[in-house]
């Protein structure tokens, strides 16, 4: 018995220091070798001071910036999740008329224009960091008129900032909405 319980607890030691160690030190030196930008998190930098990644959505509300995805957890990573409402949920019906009507008063739309399902539904983490073409296009209007900007150079700078299909194929075209706003920025200065 106390044979098994030492090779019990060997075994426990030696799983311990691979994978708990040796796995978890190996894989992040791979990542900083092929991937060093990812691995660190992606963050942005303005000025040498990080201001988000772009990887985690922020939580833009001014009508000078473009707006993210709704967020389930107000865009806070440490409550990252989705709000678990079914497609047949009241609530989630609610919510999604809801915002709609508050997108649509946002960017000057009509009351029964046609509102992109990102604009009015939360991403499964809540952290979604991209938009898609049409949701930026969408506000395009809104974000020239606050910053007294030409609504054609606000929607070039949307053409920049959208991003293609992964491999050609994978998911839907994106734009980035910390990027974007930070181009407007500097756009500004």
């Amino acid at each position: 018995m106390l044979r098994q319980l030492f090779a019990a607890l060997a075994m426990t030691a030696v799983a311990t220091v691979v994978l708990g160690l040796a796995y978890p030190l190996a894989v992040t030196g791979i990542a900083q070798v092929l991937a060093p930008e990812r691995a660190d998190g992606s963050l942005v930098e303005r000025d040498g001071e990080v201001v988000g990644s772009a990887l985690l959505a922020q939580g833009f509300t001014g009508p000078e910036y473009f707006h993210p995805r709704p967020s389930a957890v107000d865009h806070d990573p440490r409550d990252s999740g989705g709000s678990n409402l079914g497609p047949s949920a009241p609530a989630l019906a609610a919510d999604v008329a809801a915002r709609a009507a508050a997108y649509r008063g946002a960017n000057g739309l009509a009351p029964d224009a046609p509102v992109p399902v990102d604009a009015v539904t939360a991403s499964a983490s809540g952290l979604d960091p991209h938009i898609s073409p049409e949701n930026a296009r969408l506000q395009a209007d809104r974000v020239a008129r606050a910053r007294g900007l030409d609504a054609a150079a606000v929607r070039a700078l949307v053409g920049e900032h959208t991003v293609p299909r992964a491999l050609g194929v994978l998911g839907e075209p994106g734009v980035n909405v910390l990027g974007l706003n930070l181009a407007l920025d500097r756009a500004a200065d």
